[in-house]
């Protein structure tokens, strides 16, 4: 009776978190936390917060915000449009491409922000439905999360399933594929979705009205070593991930014991950073306020708060989770991705996700190839149409294509979405049967 009352307060607290957002899910996290020690559970800090995605999440964001304050992701979104505008009749495969490619490069979904104006631009310059392009890569960019070398969710992930004797090359070696492929079937169905543009009543009534605007190629102020600064921040993402497989168990190159994966991560990124900002020329008062380090670290306060939270619940009932709910999973191992998904949804955050669930699985006794097979699934977050970067995809398309329906669900992200996700999760299951 007391572990059914302790839970129902994480379940609590964790709407309650989800109601707010941004930092509010970190802060209800930890509010939870205190309420539980309040029922007698014990809390344990060493144990209760994943350290070690937090260190990598905060060193990633600071190399990133150097980057971006070098001009580095400005120079990305010159290439991405100068790329778009090649190839405009294809912009609902080429778009998801690029927000997919460099979501995983960055690790972080909020890059997307800077690419959507350009490819709601090239749609409507060339008669494409912009809400086809936009909803896929808006998806796209979330999706890669769980492909990213340096993404929270993958780093969580990591955590949970090399014990279990799955890599963190291996694990990346199946996340990048069927999550690719997942995106790229997506876009064939968002390409289908809607009336043609010209033939969409809602556009034609605002372009008859003025509100529809041709902007043309846009014009970039890049600075002089933004270039450079992108170079460095990929050899040295290129770097971690040779590092990795050096020192993996099957190719063992060199010991990994003077210097773990984890924090190999941590320190590459650091040095890589402090590289930029040395031959950048950068002006380190500036990387605080950049968009990448902002919303970084707001990942990184909901993680602190809600893995915390999950983590104290499931390490005082370990035992009794597995006995509750182990032959349930067992039978039906697709059930982990669903939960996945629509959990990603409250919480907000693929890395949070994963942090807070799939210790839980492990704990169930999942098996590691169900646990890959369902990763994919911790990116539902445009379930609901109000994440920052759908909003943002709505707000750009001045045609009104890309509009939220009155049911609230009906909105142009959820069948691409669904569409991506469930292909990466049966691709992922096929795979476990032969890799795990």
């Amino acid at each position: 009776m007391l572990m059914a009352f302790q839970f129902l307060i994480v379940l609590i607290f964790i709407f309650i978190g989800a109601r707010f957002g941004s930092l509010g899910i970190g802060l209800a996290g930890g509010a939870g936390v205190a309420v539980l020690a309040l029922t007698g559970l014990k809390v344990d800090y060493a144990t209760g917060i994943p350290w070690e995605v937090l260190g990598i999440i905060v060193a990633v964001i600071m190399c990133i915000s150097t980057m971006q304050t070098a001009g580095g992701l400005d120079y990305l979104v010159m290439v991405t449009e100068r790329l778009l505008r090649k190839n405009p009749k294809r912009i609902t495969f080429y778009g998801p491409i690029v927000t997919f490619f460099m979501t995983v490069f960055c690790g972080t979904g909020h890059v997307a922000f800077s690419s959507l104006p350009v490819i709601a631009e090239v749609a409507k310059e060339t008669g494409v439905r912009p809400s086809r392009p936009l909803s896929i890569s808006v998806v796209a960019s979330q999706v890669a999360i769980a492909a990213s070398p340096i993404s929270a969710a993958m780093i969580a992930m990591t955590a949970v399933v090399e014990p279990l004797g799955v890599s963190y090359v291996k694990l990346l070696a199946v996340m990048i594929p069927i999550t690719f492929i997942g995106c790229m079937v997506g876009a064939l169905v968002a390409s289908k979705l809607g009336v043609e543009l010209e033939d969409d009543p809602v556009y034609q009534e605002r372009k008859k009205a003025g509100l529809v605007k041709l902007h043309g190629e846009g014009v970039y102020n890049i600075k002089p070593r933004a270039k450079v600064s992108v170079w460095i921040f990929g050899i040295a993402l290129l770097l971690v991930i040779v590092y990795a497989l050096a020192i993996s168990k099957s190719i063992h190159l060199i010991p990994g014991d003077f210097l773990p994966r984890s924090s190999a991560i941590m320190t590459f990124m650091m040095l890589a950073g402090l590289i930029i900002a040395v031959v950048c020329k950068v002006d380190t008062s500036q990387i605080s306020s950049q968009s990448t380090f902002r919303g970084g670290m707001s990942a990184a306060a909901c993680i602190l708060g809600v893995a915390w939270l999950g983590n104290t619940f499931v390490n005082s009932y370990t035992d009794e989770i597995k006995a509750v709910g182990g032959s349930v999973v067992t039978a039906a191992p697709w059930l982990l991705a669903v939960v996945l998904f629509f959990a990603s949804a409250l919480l907000y955050s693929q890395g949070a996700t994963t942090a807070t669930l799939m210790p839980v699985a492990a704990a169930l006794g999942v098996s590691a190839g169900t646990m890959v097979a369902s990763f994919a699934a911790v990116t539902g977050l445009y379930l609901l149409p109000t994440y920052p970067t759908t909003v943002a995809a709505v707000e750009i398309d001045d045609t009104g294509s890309t509009r939220i329906g009155k049911y609230v669900f009906n909105h142009p992200f959820i069948i691409p979405g669904v569409v991506s996700v469930s292909v990466a999760v049966v691709l992922g299951f096929i795979i476990a049967q032969f890799a795990f």
